[in-house]
């Protein structure tokens, strides 16, 4: 497991922290273990589609959040007894554990939608970028017309 010290970064650029915190959040989310399993597709030119696999959660143990472009989805699983005897389990492959995922967004990223089916659960993210930011067409004007035959006075 290598660690990557992004100090000098910090040092030699001015206003860059937010790329240099992305970076130290990328390496410390590599090394963190890999559950829940999870896919990132694009379903558009400004859309994109987050799968998480939580087999065995239900919709009120999960959590979504977003804070300051990093979207946290998040679930706590709440006890199984139901008053009936503890089971005795020949083989437990299905992880029931509490678990955090952070997603850092870019800018005007906004969660659309999200759903349970089938034990994944899709996130629908949409880039909304605002009308000022939006490339817009200049019309190019041209000077005042001049009158036939005149000659513009110096």
């Amino acid at each position: 497991m290598r660690t990557y010290d992004f100090s000098p970064l910090y040092r030699s650029a001015v206003g860059f922290d937010r790329l240099a915190n992305l970076l130290e959040s990328a390496a410390r989310t590599s090394q963190e273990g890999g559950y829940p399993p999870y896919n990132i597709e694009t379903t558009g030119e400004n859309a994109y589609r987050i799968e998480i696999a939580v087999a065995g959660f239900t919709p009120d143990e999960l959590n979504i959040e977003v804070k300051e472009n990093l979207l946290t989805v998040s679930g706590r699983k709440t006890a199984n007894d139901d008053g009936a005897a503890q089971k005795t389990y020949l083989h437990r492959g299905l992880a029931e554990r509490d678990f955090e995922r952070r997603f850092q967004l870019a800018d005007y990223v906004i969660v659309t939608d999200a759903n349970l089916s089938n034990g994944l659960l899709s996130i629908a993210l949409k880039r909304e970028l605002p009308e000022a930011l939006k490339p817009r067409r200049i019309e190019i004007g041209t000077g005042p017309a001049l009158i036939e035959g005149e000659a513009k006075a110096a």
